[in-house]
């Protein structure tokens, strides 16, 4: 090989270890050798072969090993955000053999957090199991007990932006709970909805009127919309049906108990 070419590539790989970019390094090559410099091409998408290389890990990893599904999983595990890319990267495996592995070997997929109001207290989720348990009892004693009762309650529909959600998204089995993200900020747009289902589906459903108030009167109008659409859709619980909604104001009122007696 010519003498100036070897002096060149010597000095390429040495501007390669001081961290130099390649055009940075093109243009030292340009001002030191002139028109006898290597050419652009050479510079930027070459690596100096004619000098004996440093070690590197060399092509990506493509095999779908029982120890990089393993190396795969312990990663995983440590951070639930990581991207393929980020994988790919740390474990020097194909992007495409990572994605497999993920999907296949280990059954996981990225899931978004489930947007929550509020984290319940410990009291609180210890009195939930509580309730849960009673039911499964009552359950067992009684096959058809919740094919009668129907679940009324309120919320906002609030309008969010689903980006931050969406970036929020981690790696998990199909087995593993469902990340939670708590709710910082409300928005201005926001609508009530009164939604009542049982154990087959939704049966009644209405967005209440902005500027309406939500009282016992207004209460008493649903409900009495309510018995009609049961009536209409499970003819066979009109009479045996039982509502469960809470304990706010506008349904403990007297004149609610008295129309659901």
């Amino acid at each position: 090989m010519d003498r100036q070419k070897f002096e060149q590539r010597c000095a390429f790989k040495f501007c390669v270890k001081l961290g130099e970019s390649a055009t940075v390094t093109y243009e030292k090559l340009q001002r030191a050798y002139g028109e006898h410099s290597l050419s652009r091409a050479q510079v930027l998408f070459r690596r100096p072969r004619t000098v004996e290389d440093e070690p590197h890990a060399g092509r990506a990893s493509t095999s779908k090993t029982d120890d990089n599904v393993e190396r795969v999983r312990s990663l995983v595990r440590s951070d639930h955000r990581l991207t393929l890319r980020m994988i790919s990267s740390e474990l020097n495996l194909n992007w495409f053999t990572v994605h497999q592995i993920l999907t296949q070997d280990l059954d996981m997929k990225k899931v978004c957090a489930k947007m929550i109001t509020k984290n319940l207290t410990t009291e609180q989720k210890a009195n939930q199991r509580d309730v849960c348990l009673d039911l499964l009892d009552r359950l067992g004693r009684e096959p058809e007990y919740f094919s009668c009762v129907i679940t009324g309650d309120e919320s906002w529909i609030l309008e969010y932006d689903p980006k931050t959600k969406h970036q929020s998204r981690e790696w998990h089995t199909a087995n593993s709970p469902r990340p939670k993200k708590v709710r910082t900020s409300k928005p201005k747009i926001k609508s009530m909805l009164i939604c009542f289902f049982d154990s087959q589906g939704i049966v009644h459903k209405e967005f209440v009127t902005p500027g309406q108030s939500a009282n016992q009167t207004f209460y008493q109008e649903v409900l009495e919309r309510l018995r009609k659409r049961v009536a209409c859709l499970r003819p066979g619980i009109a009479c045996t049906r039982m509502l469960h909604h809470d304990n706010t104001p506008c349904h403990t009122a007297v004149s609610i108990n008295e129309f659901l007696a």
